[in-house]
């Protein structure tokens, strides 16, 4: 497609008005003196459904014919996406089949199925769920609602970038996570366009999970090419190849793309957590991630947008023991110990000398490797940061002791 025009974007957010919700965004103080620049936090993680996804879905369920809407709607998706094409269609009163991948987060099943969906559990990534989807709809005649490539997509998540624009006077750079690139591509058109419009510019930085990154390499070849994903917390812009139509957008108006681990990931969401106060999914937090980790460079009022909040309370569990463990806020030891009384005393004694807080103690004589003289000290203990988990090392490595850190 070409970009999408301001006239459209304008309509469609137009055309929103009333079905969403038009989200808070706030100055994160922690971040600005971090980046330099004030920087703002768009909490679209509190729209309706939990995430951005409902912009999109509901602008493209609109412009269905009559007929079309009989047919009735199918899509798939890990989640975000599945809400937003099942309320929308609820509301409109079109029946929607949602593909869905094995092992998604129960919150997103659970909300899709309650907006009336019906939907099929089937693969381990989102990627069989499409390949069904589409072979549903040439099956049944249902009308398939793309997750991020189709032009209605990118114009209903760019009514986003429309008001990033008004709130924000001077912006300078927004921060956007990419999956397919149906965000990012609707928020550069609408933040390109106004600027232009102003005889001003923006600059506008994607983020990927380090991953599942397609971006980087097919901008490097100048078009969509598939990469091998790994495992992610970042579930919801796990994505193998990037969308057609957004690539185009992207290439042409995207300034950067960066990558996170999901170490990052974990940090980012622990910040947002202590010093936002907000519940947000991994996808979500990666634009304050690529922050913490030194990935972006504004210079002047900089939006990280917060695009979805529908997290697996289980997940969001591991997830910030494990912030606090890439923090230097957390970790676990083993410690090997002579089998003789005292010895444990000995080592509270030499954590409490050096502050450190004990969590959990396991003291086993059972283990691999271990001789009948020996028992293994397993310890979870709270730190204040990098420096004072080496402390803590350090004060039992003088001692005498060998403590090993224990990985996730």
């Amino acid at each position: 497609m070409t970009r999408p025009t301001l006239a459209a974007l304008e309509d469609a957010a137009a055309t929103l008005d009333g079905v969403i919700v038009h989200t808070p965004l706030d100055e994160s103080q922690y971040l600005s003196d971090l980046l330099g620049v004030p920087v703002h936090l768009k909490f679209e993680n509190l729209q309706r459904t939990g995430s951005f996804k409902i912009r999109g879905a509901a602008y493209r369920l609109s412009r269905l014919s009559a007929q079309e809407r009989a047919r009735g709607v199918v899509a798939a998706s890990a989640g975000n996406h599945a809400q937003g094409v099942a309320m929308a269609a609820q509301a409109l009163g079109i029946p929607a089949t949602i593909f869905m991948p094995l092992g998604v987060p129960v919150p997103k099943l659970l909300s899709t199925r309650g907006y009336g969906a019906d939907v099929i559990l089937e693969g381990a990534t989102v990627e069989t769920p499409l390949r069904l989807a589409a072979e549903f709809a040439e099956r049944t005649g249902a009308v398939l609602i793309h997750p991020y490539d189709h032009d209605d997509i990118v114009v209903g998540q760019g009514t986003l970038g429309l008001e990033l624009y008004d709130e924000v006077p001077d912006l300078d750079t927004v921060i956007v996570g990419i999956g397919g690139g149906g965000l990012i591509a609707g928020v550069a058109a609408a933040v390109k366009a106004r600027a232009a419009a102003d005889g001003r510019t923006v600059r506008v930085i994607g983020v990927q999970a380090e991953n599942s990154a397609a971006y980087p390499s097919s901008l490097v070849e100048g078009q969509p090419v598939t990469v091998e994903t790994t495992p992610t917390i970042a579930d919801g812009i796990a994505v193998a190849r990037p969308g057609d139509i957004p690539f185009e957008i992207i290439r042409d108006l995207v300034d950067e793309v960066v990558t996170v681990t999901d170490d990052d990931i974990a940090r980012a969401l622990l910040v947002l957590l202590e010093r936002a106060k907000q519940v947000v999914e991994p996808a979500g937090a990666v634009g304050v991630a690529a922050i913490l980790a030194g990935k972006i460079h504004a210079t002047g009022p900089t939006v990280s947008i917060l695009s979805g909040g529908n997290i697996d309370p289980l997940l969001l569990q591991r997830v910030v023991a494990h912030g606090l463990a890439a923090s230097g806020r957390y970790m676990s030891l083993q410690i090997p110990l002579p089998d003789r009384p005292g010895q444990l005393a000995r080592v509270s004694e030499l954590l409490a000398q050096v502050g450190a807080n004990v969590i959990e103690v396991l003291h086993t004589r059972h283990g691999q490797g271990l001789q009948i003289s020996e028992v293994i000290l397993q310890l979870s203990v709270e730190t204040r940061g990098e420096e004072h988990r080496a402390q803590v090392i350090a004060a039992l490595e003088d001692a005498g002791f060998a403590p090993r850190v224990v990985e996730d």
